[in-house]
């Protein structure tokens, strides 16, 4: 089986060839020949279609969501960093086209690439099939995340959502410890998220900014699947101060 192949079998999708190529053809690429086509049309054109495709799923599935959380939900599953999580568990990062430079600070695995390539992929899939196929392309990435509380719940602000959950339990303040290490060229940054004095979580990325969100991320997790516990010990510790 072909590179090809073994990706449009993860996607479950056919695209033909030379619009899967143009789909995967990052400009640092194309930069480095000759400026061929990239796949940022691709990606424009994908991008529309992953938001009306999760608009509509959304609003059919939750009659009775206000307007506000219709938008919160979407934007949790349609973020930089979820499309990016769906391109690394597919392993798209390997078949990406990219420029010397870009393969030398780990481009295949940056989030910003994955997501804009997923989106490209989105758009090749409509073109070389039909909307529908492309939407059901969608609903099979996405869906599974619509049901995900964790990810929805939070939506894309990690930090500001782990600020308010811990201000809602009074645990105290918020401190992230970042380290970076490795050459300016390929910098790996680690977060450690502490509330009140305790580690609560810990992510890494390629800029401090990542790092920490994945840190907020890590720890919303952890306090909202302990939140009954948690609340059972606020609450009876009020109540022995008593």
């Amino acid at each position: 089986m072909s590179s090809t192949e073994e990706l449009l079998k993860r996607l479950g999708v056919s695209i033909d060839a030379g619009t899967l190529r143009l789909a995967l053809t990052h400009r640092s690429y194309a930069y480095e020949n000759g400026g061929i086509p990239t796949n940022e049309r691709l990606e424009f054109l994908g991008d529309s279609i992953l938001g009306f495709s999760v608009t509509d799923a959304l609003y059919r599935d939750n009659p009775d969501l206000p307007e506000g959380e219709l938008a919160k939900r979407r934007s949790a599953v349609v973020s930089t960093r979820a499309l990016a999580g769906i391109g690394r568990s597919l392993g798209i990062g390997e078949f990406i086209y990219l420029g010397q430079g870009e393969k030398l600070t780990h481009g295949k695995n940056k989030a910003s690439i994955l997501a804009d390539t997923m989106e490209a992929l989105i758009g090749a899939t409509y073109v070389s099939n039909d909307i529908e196929t492309a939407r059901r392309l969608v609903m099979r990435l996405i869906g599974p995340m619509l049901k995900d509380a964790a990810v929805l719940g939070a939506g894309t602000d990690w930090k500001t959502s782990i600020q308010e959950l811990a201000a809602s339990r009074q645990l105290g303040s918020i401190h992230y410890a970042v380290d970076g290490s490795g050459p300016d060229h390929a910098r790996t940054f680690t977060a450690v998220l502490n509330i009140g004095g305790n580690a609560y979580g810990k992510g890494s990325g390629h800029s401090k900014k990542e790092a920490e969100q994945e840190a907020a991320a890590d720890a919303w997790r952890v306090l909202s699947g302990a939140g009954a516990q948690d609340t059972a010990g606020t609450s009876a510790g009020s109540a022995a101060a008593k």
